[in-house]
């Protein structure tokens, strides 16, 4: 499966973004799909997380409550609603896509995304 990421962009602490998580080729409703962050020197980290029927989620600890991972099969498409925004939050994005469940390492995922940026301003 291939997967497009969008929607970074540069946003002032306390604001919200969301992004995007496109998908073609293979069935991208077969997939559980998770984002992932990168910051400059730090390795990458898990953010959230959700199974192929939605029914399940996970989440950092860092984005509970201030974020909202969520899916569209029928669209091919993943979201990641990021509200109260923080400067800690900037980071490159990545969506990725599991044949299995929910996992929260970036070694249970095969596919990846090319990533977004996304800046909060403080």
């Amino acid at each position: 499966v291939q997967l497009q990421a969008s929607g970074g962009g540069l946003v002032q602490a306390g604001g919200s973004l969301t992004l995007s998580c496109a998908g073609s080729g293979r069935t991208f409703g077969n997939y559980a799909m998770g984002w992932f962050r990168q910051a400059p020197g730090k390795e990458r980290e898990f953010v959230a997380g959700i199974s192929w029927h939605s029914h399940r989620s996970n989440y950092a600890d860092s984005a509970k409550g201030r974020f909202t991972i969520s899916r569209d099969n029928a669209k091919n498409t993943g979201y990641l609603r990021m509200d109260s925004l923080k400067p800690e939050d900037t980071a490159v994005y990545y969506c990725a896509a599991a044949p299995g469940g929910v996992g929260l390492e970036a070694y249970d995922y095969e596919y990846w995304g090319q990533g977004t940026q996304v800046t909060v301003s403080s």
